[in-house]
Formats: C-alpha cells, sequence, structure tokens
C-alpha cells in the first residue's frame, strides 16, 4: 500500500511546484517588503527634507524676531534723543527769557497785565480820541512849530483832555543805547512840555509798522478812548473838526477811517518806498489793497485793541500804512475814504475853509506832508485853520 501511494506523485510535478512556489514567493516579496538599505535612503530623505523645511522657516523667524528687536532699539533711541532735545530747549528758554519763541504769550500778556493794572489803579483813563503824533529824535523843530500852531500847550492842553476827553501826544520810542543822550533830551523835553508818550520800541526809519503796533499797544493800555489817531509830524490838524468827523461814526464797532488808496506795489529796489514782499501782492505791476494813506488815519477801539493784543503776531510789511491796511482787511471793518483828511496845502485848504468846509488835515503829496514843514506850517495854518471855537464848543 505505501509503494503503491508514492508511485502516483510524479517528481516532475515535485519540481514544477518547488519552482512556482519559488516564483510565487519571490514575486509576493517584491511587492510587500522594502530591502532595508532603500527604505532607510528614502526615510532620510523624506527627514531631510523636512529638517531643511524647518530650519528655513526658523531662521525667517529668527531674522524677523532680529529684525523688530532692531527696530525697537532704534525707537527706543529715538524717544531718548526726543526727550533729551525737549529738556534742552525747555533749559535753553529758562535761561534766556528773551528768546523769541516765549515772546507772544509775554507781550500779550504784558498788554492785558498793563490794562488790569491800569483799571484797578484807575489810571486807564476814559478818552474820546488819542492821537499819536509820529515824530523822531531829530525832529525837535518839527514838534515845536505844532506847538506853536495846532496842538494846544500847558493848561490847555490838559483842559483839553479833561474837557473834551482828546489827548494829543508826541510818540516815540528809545535808542539803540539804554540811557543815551538822545533819551535823556527827550526826557528833559517832556518834563517841560508834558507831551511826549514813550513807547517800547527802537526808534528807526524802517521799523514804522512796529512803532505803529508799539503806539496802539501803549495807548490802550493807558486810555480807553472810543478812537485811537496817528498823525505825522509834519501834517497841519484842525483838532475840533477832526472831533466832529469822528463822532459821526461813533456807533459804529469797527471802522478805519481815512484817506483811501491804492498805490504800486514798487518791486524795484532802486525806489523809496520798495517793498521786499512784492511777490505776495502777485504779478508784476499790481496795486496794494485799499488803505488809508499814512499822514493820517483814524480806528475805532475795537480794532485798536486787536493789534494790541495780537501785536507779536502781526505782519510788518516796508510801509506802515500798507501794515496796517494788512492787519484790518480780514476783519469785518467798515472803511470809510473821507478826502477832508487829505487836503493840500494853500490855496486848497484855504478855497475849502473860505467856503465854509474846513479840513481836518492838509499837507503835500509830493512830500507826503508839508514840504519844509517848520518854515511853512505857520502859514498853511493861518490860511487854513479853524476858529477856536469849533475846538471847545464841539459837541462830544
Amino acid at each position: 500500500m505505501k509503494n503503491r501511494n508514492r508511485a502516483k506523485i510524479s517528481p516532475k510535478w515535485i519540481v514544477i511546484l518547488c519552482i512556482f512556489s519559488f516564483a510565487l514567493g519571490m514575486l509576493f516579496s517584491n511587492r510587500v517588503w522594502t530591502p532595508p538599505e532603500l527604505d532607510g535612503r528614502i526615510i532620510y530623505g523624506r527627514r531631510s527634507t523636512q529638517e531643511r523645511d524647518l530650519a528655513s522657516i526658523s531662521d525667517d523667524c529668527e531674522t524677523k524676531n532680529s529684525q523688530k528687536e532692531d527696530m525697537m532699539g532704534e525707537f527706543n533711541k529715538a524717544q531718548v534723543a526726543i526727550q533729551s532735545l525737549d529738556s534742552s530747549i525747555a533749559k535753553i528758554q529758562s535761561e534766556l527769557p528773551s528768546t523769541k519763541a516765549p515772546l507772544i504769550p509775554r507781550k500779550t500778556e504784558a498788554v492785558h497785565s498793563m490794562r488790569r493794572d491800569s483799571e484797578r489803579s484807575g489810571t486807564r483813563k476814559k478818552a474820546f480820541m488819542v492821537i499819536g503824533i509820529n515824530t523822531a529824535f531829530s525832529s525837535r523843530r518839527r514838534r515845536d512849530s505844532i506847538r506853536e500852531t495846532w496842538m494846544p500847550q500847558g493848561e490847555k492842553l490838559l483842559k483839553l483832555e479833561q474837557e473834551k476827553g482828546i489827548v494829543v501826544r508826541f510818540m516815540i520810542g528809545h535808542s539803540a543805547t539804554s540811557n543815551s543822550i538822545l533819551d535823556r533830551a527827550i526826557d528833559s523835553e517832556d518834563a517841560q512840555h508834558k507831551d511826549i508818550l514813550r513807547l517800547d520800541h527802537i526808534e528807526g526809519y524802517h521799523e514804522l509798522s512796529a512803532k505803529t503796533k508799539a503806539f496802539f499797544s501803549a495807548a490802550v493800555a493807558k486810555w480807553d478812548a472810543e478812537f485811537y489817531v496817528k498823525i505825522d509830524d509834519d501834517v497841519h490838524v484842525n483838532l475840533g473838526t477832526l472831533a466832529a468827523t469822528l463822532a459821526r461814526h461813533r456807533l459804529k464797532p469797527r471802522v478805519y477811517i481815512g484817506c483811501m488808496k491804492s498805490g504800486p506795489v514798487l518791486y524795484q529796489k532802486s525806489v523809496k518806498y520798495h517793498e521786499p514782499e512784492f511777490w505776495k501782492f502777485g504779478e508784476t505791476g499790481n496795486k496794494y489793497f485799499r488803505h488809508a494813506t499814512g499822514q493820517i488815519y483814524a480806528i475805532s477801539k475795537e480794532l485798536a485793541t486787536y493789534i494790541a493784543n495780537n501785536r507779536p503776531i502781526l505782519h510788518k510789511y516796508a510801509n506802515e500804512d500798507v501794515s496796517l491796511g494788512a492787519w484790518l482787511i480780514g476783519l469785518e471793518v467798515e472803511h470809510i475814504d473821507d478826502r477832508n483828511l487829505c487836503c493840500g496845502t494853500p490855496p486848497e485848504c484855504e478855497w475849502k475853509a473860505q467856503a465854509g468846509n474846513v479840513c481836518v488835515a492838509s499837507f503835500d503829496w509830493s512830500c507826503s506832508g508839508i514840504c519844509k514843514s517848520v518854515e511853512r506850517i505857520k502859514h498853511v495854518h493861518a490860511k487854513c485853520s479853524e476858529s477856536p471855537a469849533t475846538l471847545w464848543g464841539a459837541l462830544i
């Protein structure tokens, strides 16, 4: 039986089955098993790529963090520098009180302080009009010629203030040298006549705009007037007629009275009234805006107070009358053009006086005042003056 069973399995088939099993095993092992060396390389390659990506991201983060740290460091340094600069500026300002930075509040406060002190002590007197006659150190003869003609003197000047509320003063600043012979001469002259108002101002021909601001500031601080008037010291004035003219406008809150003009803006450096800032007025050949001629003009209380309060920040042009016009042109102001404030000298003002239309002021346009006023003002006064009753009988 055993021999019979062995004979049934042929050796040939055994060989075939072995070969088939071997082939099947090889096929099966290639699909599910990877050689260790290859698998290690694949894993290592994948890991290397991931590590490079992570390293790159890490480097980017470190770079950004470094940049942020640098920026914060620079910002902190800038803050420290700014704080140091602020401290230095504050220290300099405290050590140098005359520096430009604090001037605006100080000067403005000074005007308010003067006014408050005057009101407390009762020295800020009521007045109808305060007249400032612009003069210079070298103009003693002009001042004397006015004292001898249209400006009352001594007791009459005091009476004019007390009874009519008309204050008349020559206005002048100081010399560049403290307590100079020029200043002492003015002090001596004032002690004699008591008709000079000293200003917080350094005298100079090219500083007339600054002097005008100084006058309004000083006048507003000293007198509570309805009108403030500026006159040159080579102009003839009839005070009674001036008072009557201004009285017609006393109910108006803001008035600017004078002979309004609009002359050309002079850009040539060689001419007398050259305007260095001519480019601000537009094209070459343009004219100024309307403004009162500088020989005489009047402004009401609100406008004088405005100039006094804003004195440090009001721009000064080369010509004083242009400066005043610029300060007022942007305000709600009534400009009043009164040609009686700019009559010519005889025979013009004489004819008008004979016709009953006495001029407020007379001068020569060609000289921007009375030509040779010291010699001629007495003649103008004789021909063009008002009667004494006009002044002392004026209803103000």
